[in-house]
């Protein structure tokens, strides 16, 4: 028996791959069912955004464009330069390019064009979705999740610091100015546009824009709400509890007002009562309106309202805005700390699709609930019309307590369990080891409040609710974990938004293949 040794080395044997590039990967390769779900879909909005005809070379075909992206992305690979790689090196990133590998700024280029087409071909794959038999409404989730975005915290900076970068940046523009008016004459250069929003003076400029529209917006809000609770305050018909910030001091004066007035109206009419003969029957004389004790309570309560006053003001960050990214906000994160990006909400099916998505600026999620489902009940109703399961009505959204607020409870829109404190004060309520929702004393909740957690103490109703963290969170670690996205690669809340949505289209095909609906057989059925 001859000894093992090693199998040989040899570089110099030819080898040939087989004539037909269907050969080169298997029938049954996911590529190819990728590659004609695409087929089916309606692109032409991609192929309305590239020209042909006139001189120059020919450029590459978008449907093979959004393949490529769409297989990318799947596989998380996010990096333009990688995916030309990949386009030489890969073979199922030859096939779907056909042998003709495009270069990264072609593939970054195209897919600046999110912002416009990842709606539609969003909608487009859940139609896709539908009519393979996938959309199960009955029971949706709703939950956010933050994703990083193409910036670095560091490059955020207040509005004291955006303008001094603007005013360096306009000086250092105008210098270059006078510098290529010397050398070519006036008017004769000018090649950057200080206004273009994809330059950094741009950038800056839309930072501060920013800043300065948020600030009227809560100072409109903030507005709104003082002078509602003040009108009440004056009518006397101001409830129980402490007043709005942004109205607290002034409630705190008009009722020291009342209070003086009243104490010396009281002195006024016990004079005028002696000064009518009464006597001795005018009773005890009324203090002096400054040593009444209701007016120097009153008047400690106005002392206190302006010192929380400062101390808010005092503690308050300075607002801040990226410069890298100015969409995009410092987003506090589980386990503590903060990451620069994005809130996405989702609205999730109970077969996992993911039937409405949106990016957002907002550190919570409260205000994004009724907007959300009357998304998704739109995209329900559209999977239903084109031939999905069930009939397009959503039965019921659960929620956690990141959405609970009276108007959440009360909006119009399907049923609904919104949980009113963490998970593990819900099991226990329903054991009945607990009541009222935790964190708040019984006597502080709302009506609808008290009645969600009355409906989530039942034995139906946190059976319900556990299904929750399954059909809601699922879409997140698969969309992290599986497909690797963890931050996106376009900036601007526009291009950034394009890109989620993008991303979550191709989270919907991706689940659609690995669960088996589409086939061959049926995306040809489909396409005929």
């Amino acid at each position: 028996m001859v000894a093992k040794g090693y199998r040989p080395v040899d570089r110099d044997q030819p080898f040939l791959l087989p004539p037909d590039m269907r050969r080169w990967l298997p029938a049954g390769h996911a590529v190819w069912l990728v590659i004609e779900a695409v087929g089916v879909l309606d692109t032409s909005a991609f192929h309305a955004r590239r020209r042909t005809g006139g001189a120059g070379a020919a450029g590459y075909d978008p449907d093979m464009l959004v393949t490529l992206l769409v297989w990318a992305y799947a596989n998380g690979i996010t990096s333009s330069r990688r995916i030309e790689r990949l386009c030489q090196q890969d073979v199922a990133f030859r096939v779907i390019c056909a042998g003709r590998a495009p270069g990264h700024v072609t593939v970054a280029r195209f897919r600046q064009q999110f912002a416009e087409t990842a709606a539609g071909l969003f909608a487009q794959v859940l139609l896709l979705c539908a009519r393979l038999g996938m959309g199960q409404v009955g029971t949706v989730a709703i939950d956010g999740t933050k994703i990083a975005a193409s910036a670095s915290k560091e490059a955020n900076r207040t509005e004291e610091g955006l303008r001094k970068l603007a005013a360096d940046l306009a000086a250092r523009h105008a210098a270059a100015d006078a510098e290529e008016d010397a050398l070519f004459g006036a008017g004769k250069r000018g090649d950057d546009d200080p206004g273009d929003p994809h330059t950094r003076a741009g950038r800056v400029a839309a930072a501060l824009a920013s800043l300065e529209e948020e600030r009227q917006a809560r100072e409109a809000a903030e507005r709104e709400a003082a002078e509602g609770h003040l009108e009440a305050a004056r009518s006397g018909t101001a409830g129980a509890g402490r007043p709005p910030a942004g109205a607290e001091a002034e409630a705190a004066r008009l009722r020291l007002e009342r209070e003086t007035a009243a104490a010396r109206a009281a002195v006024q009419q016990w004079e005028a009562r002696r000064a009518a003969g009464a006597g001795s029957g005018t009773g005890r004389r009324p203090v002096p309106a400054e040593q009444s004790a209701r007016v120097r309570r009153a008047a400690a309560r106005r002392d206190r309202a302006l010192a929380r006053q400062a101390a808010r003001r005092a503690a308050a960050p300075a607002p801040a805005r990226n410069v890298t990214d100015p969409g995009s906000r410092l987003m506090p994160v589980r386990g503590g700390g903060f990451i620069q990006g994005y809130n996405a909400q989702n609205v999730t099916s109970e077969d996992g699709l993911v039937i409405a998505t949106r990016l957002t600026a907002g550190t919570t999620d409260t205000r994004w609930y009724e907007a959300m489902i009357s998304d998704a009940a739109g995209s329900a109703a559209a999977m239903a019309a084109a031939g999905g399961p069930g009939t397009g009505q959503i039965g019921l959204v659960l929620a956690d307590a990141g959405y609970l607020s009276g108007h959440n409870l009360t909006c119009p829109g399907p049923d609904r369990l919104i949980a009113t404190g963490k998970g593990r004060d819900l099991e226990k309520a329903a054991r009945g080891q607990e009541t009222g929702v935790a964190g708040e004393p019984e006597q502080a909740q709302t009506p609808p409040v008290a009645a969600m957690a009355a409906r989530l103490a039942t034995a139906d109703g946190i059976a319900a609710y556990r299904r929750r963290s399954h059909i809601g969170e699922t879409f997140h670690g698969d969309l992290k974990h599986n497909q690797g996205l963890r931050r996106l690669s376009l900036r601007g809340t526009r291009r950034a938004s394009g890109e989620w949505a993008f991303a979550a289209a191709v989270r919907n095909l991706r689940k659609a293949i690995t669960s088996g609906h589409p086939t061959s057989t049926s995306l040809a059925a489909l396409a005929g």
